[in-house]
């Protein structure tokens, strides 16, 4: 047999639970066998974390590292939401720490090139270390109980998304003093302390949420040789892909890294926030998470949720999880959050959603004529031709704060369709929001039933109509200038029909007067 095959009964990966240890390539200093792999999962106490450091790192070099690897998982191995890297070549991985108390190194070779291989060392509670990953959690040591003095600890970010990284104290009480010159955080806007910093805090006032300008973020916390504190408990998410807010008419959005596996522990939002008097609508194109609980039936591992109004503590419009082909969901205001919770295990590939603004608008009709009436601050920075019926010869005119259309069936591209045995007519309103080669045009079916004088609208065209199957009624609880209109369809009365209709009764009244009169005579 070959001198570089793993002799029987080598040892090679396993489980480590104690408080510390070190672990090795096979054969280290050694070469290392051809055709490994070994696993080594460092289980330490509930509530602890794990810090891993390499003291030698030399493996067989590919660019993408195919042949001889190692991984580290934030967690459970070969779950790809938990990856932290894969390393190859003489550059070693920088120190991880763990997000909670598992962590697993997966080391393989193939059967060519063989190196020195590695030399690792773990302890748990170990504060400080290289955060990778688009979302995760810092805590001082041994909080909430109360730190140790004479402590240093050191947490380089690096964010995962390439943007910007925001970090929120959830949680803070040191001991305080002018300057800060006892007990201290200290943030700095890149990897080093020579970076810009972006803040120092003490004493019990939660420090403001923070943003670099960097995918870097180093932070440290110092304590001195007396007088302690709770502590703090910090997130950090990457704001590129996992906290975003829409302000646009219309948007689309996908979980981190999708189509690719997302990550595990995240918490991810995306806020869309559209003018007064809009409502959001959002669709679904694609989506797959982890499945329900067997236990429970519910959603309890990862899933999406939606909530009116913009925040957490707004009503709740839905929550999903697993496999699932969504109906579009519509809000009630203006605003619409969207969550996505990751838990340690089991990723999938996610989602994709768009989304549209539904312009407030008032459509009526009489058996003649269509009126529609849009606020002019809903669409403040169109002019009146940007919005027309049928076609650009029947666009809006302002009068007073509303542009309104009103216009006779005959015109307008208005044609006459039967629907369910019933007459009506149909039209298209279209709202070209278009800017520069970009084109966007919204598109609107505006329908009257002349007999009943009752009134609908419908968007037929907005995020990507290639994508959306059918048509969604977006008359359903929209509000109109602090009026409730029917939910179902926006009803009128001519008034011309009612004028008309009282002289007949009147003129019939007078007719009966007039012949009990002759008969009486």
């Amino acid at each position: 047999s070959h001198p570089l095959l793993c002799p029987p009964g080598i040892k090679c990966g396993g489980v480590l639970s104690a408080p510390s240890g070190n672990f090795s390539s096979p054969n280290f200093p050694g070469l290392y066998p051809y055709e490994t792999e070994c696993t080594w999962l460092i289980v330490v106490a509930e509530g602890s974390s794990v810090l891993l450091s390499f003291s030698h790192f030399e493996l067989e070099y590919h660019d993408t590292c195919a042949y001889d690897y190692l991984q580290v998982y934030n967690g459970a191995a070969r779950d790809r939401g938990n990856l932290l890297g894969t390393f190859c070549g003489h550059s070693p991985p920088p120190p991880f720490s763990s997000a909670w108390h598992v962590m697993a190194v997966v080391f393989r070779s193939d059967r060519h090139v063989a190196k020195h291989g590695f030399a690792a060392a773990y302890k748990k509670d170990a504060c400080g270390g290289q955060l990778t990953g688009l979302s995760g959690e810092i805590t001082s040591p041994r909080y909430p109980e109360s730190y140790p003095n004479d402590a240093e600890c050191r947490w380089s970010i690096g964010g995962a998304g390439g943007g910007p990284l925001t970090l929120v104290f959830a949680d803070f009480q040191m001991e305080g003093s002018q300057g800060c010159g006892f007990d201290y955080v200290a943030l700095f806007d890149g990897p080093t302390v020579a970076a810009p910093r972006l803040g120092r805090y003490c004493g019990s006032a939660r420090p403001p949420r923070t943003v670099s300008s960097t995918p870097h973020l180093l932070i440290i916390f110092k304590s001195d040789f007396n007088i302690g504190g709770r502590g703090f408990k910090a997130h950090f998410y990457s704001a590129g892909e996992c906290q975003e807010v829409f302000t646009t008419i219309k948007g689309n959005f996908s979980s981190p890294q999708y189509p690719n596996f997302y990550p595990n522990n995240l918490k991810c939002h995306w806020s869309i926030q559209l003018p007064p008097g809009y409502r959001v609508k959002v669709f679904f194109l694609d989506m797959e998470l982890e499945g329900q609980s067997s236990l429970t039936g519910g959603c309890d591992y990862d899933h999406l949720s939606a909530f009116d109004g913009g925040t957490e503590n707004g009503s709740l419009l839905g929550r999903w999880c697993g496999r699932e082909s969504l109906a579009p969901v519509t809000s009630h205001s203006n605003r619409l959050l969207l969550v996505l919770h990751t838990d340690r295990n089991t990723a999938k590939r996610g989602f994709s959603i768009s989304y549209v603004g539904v312009v407030p608008m008032n459509v009526s009709c009489t058996r003649t004529d269509f009126h529609i009436q849009i606020p002019v601050q809903s669409l403040a920075q169109l002019e009146r031709n940007r919005i027309y019926l049928g076609t650009p010869s029947c666009a809006a005119q302002v009068v007073g704060r509303n542009f309104k259309i009103h216009t006779r069936f005959d015109t307008c591209g208005t044609e006459s369709q039967r629907r369910n045995n019933t007459s009506v007519i149909v039209s298209t309103l279209y709202i070209d929001f278009s800017e520069g080669d970009q084109e966007d045009i919204h598109q609107y079916e505006v329908q009257c039933e002349p007999k009943r004088k009752e009134a609908s609208v419908t968007l037929i065209a907005g995020p990507d109509p290639s994508r959306l199957s059918q048509a969604e009624n977006l008359v359903d609880a929209q509000q109109w200038e602090g009026e409730a209109i029917d939910t179902r369809e926006i009803k009128s009365q001519d008034t011309s029909d009612i004028v008309f209709i009282s002289i007949c009764i009147l003129a019939g009244l007078l007719m009966v007067i007039a012949v009990v009169g002759l008969v009486l005579l």
